[in-house]
């Protein structure tokens, strides 16, 4: 099964580490002002010096004016899901819909615990990210009487709410094929790191992520993919994947769209070279895309013509 034809189109934007020390607004005003799409704020409370991510993203919501702010992703065993609906709906609300939610079961085991979270097995976890999802669907319909009652959360309201401002997607951070196939069954996007997800192991994900779906009775091209680029641009030469000149990122992000499906990259890298990748590699990747996919349809014919 090669990857569904995406509908969406392409994004682009930058993963921020919420480091105190950082200049976090400026950044974030940087990508707004250089046409990025997406700003995914990382989750790590169990960090010294950390900001706290959903404070952070309000912040930024606040300071910008275009982008969109995804949480990439949010660390569930420490955010209670009813809480973090409300939390995400009232910032959608009050940015007028410029929110998305990215969820994640947990990997940090011993700084969740120093936090006041509890230590959970790999089945555990995902089953309780699934109850999330549940939850938070839950929180944002316009329905009364809500009632959930699961292995790891209970949820029992008169009414929901706030609603959010849009149709919020729910993005899952997944990379275990147990996790790609939940994703594949109730998200509406998946998260990948580059350096836990190669492009070989993409390529896997990406078959069985649109194989669950379609078991589920979904459209897999539906499902957004996210790839989070963990490079160096680096001018010296390729040293390897996503670390390398800008020509090599433009091929590579190229490859990693038309070949892998990807539909929303994420720039990691040092926050110092986002305008090299907003305002020079973005556009060449964009261009390039265009080019392959307007001559993959040509080279395929039109009706009453040789293919």
């Amino acid at each position: 099964m090669t990857p569904a034809r995406r509908r969406g189109p392409l994004r682009f934007g930058v993963s921020l580490a919420p480091d105190m020390a950082a200049p976090l607004i400026r950044t974030a005003q940087d990508a707004d002002r250089f046409g990025l799409d997406l700003l995914g704020v990382r989750d790590q409370p169990y960090r010294r010096d950390t900001a706290d991510a959903p404070t952070l993203m309000a912040a930024v919501l606040a300071g910008t004016s275009r982008i969109r702010v995804l949480s990439a992703v949010a660390c569930l065993p420490l955010r209670p899901p009813a809480v973090l609906a409300k939390a995400i709906a009232t910032m959608d609300r009050l940015s007028g819909g410029r929110v998305e939610l990215g969820l994640g079961a947990g990997t940090t085991w011993d700084g969740i615990e120093a936090y006041g979270g509890g230590r959970l097995g790999a089945a555990a976890a995902r089953r309780a990210l699934e109850e999330a999802v549940q939850v938070i669907r839950l929180h944002w319909s316009d329905q009364n009487g809500l009632r959930l009652h699961g292995d790891h959360y209970r949820f029992t309201v008169v009414q929901g709410g706030p609603v959010p401002a849009h149709q919020i997607g729910i993005w899952l951070g997944v990379t275990g094929p147990r996790g790609i196939d939940l994703a594949g069954r109730v998200a509406d996007g998946w998260i990948a790191p580059s350096s836990l997800v190669p492009p070989k192991r993409l390529a896997d994900g990406q078959r069985r992520l649109d194989a669950a779906a379609a078991a589920a009775g979904r459209d897999p091209a539906a499902i957004r993919r996210c790839y989070v680029l963990e490079g160096v641009i680096d001018g010296q030469g390729s040293r390897g994947f996503l670390h390398g000149p800008s020509r090599q990122w433009v091929y590579e992000l190229t490859e990693l769209a038309v070949g892998h499906g990807v539909d929303t990259f994420l720039y990691a890298g040092a926050p110092e070279q986002l305008a090299e990748f907003a305002l020079e590699i973005v556009p060449a990747v964009r261009e390039q895309i265009t080019k392959e996919r307007s001559g993959a349809v040509s080279a395929q014919g039109t009706p009453g013509t040789p293919g």
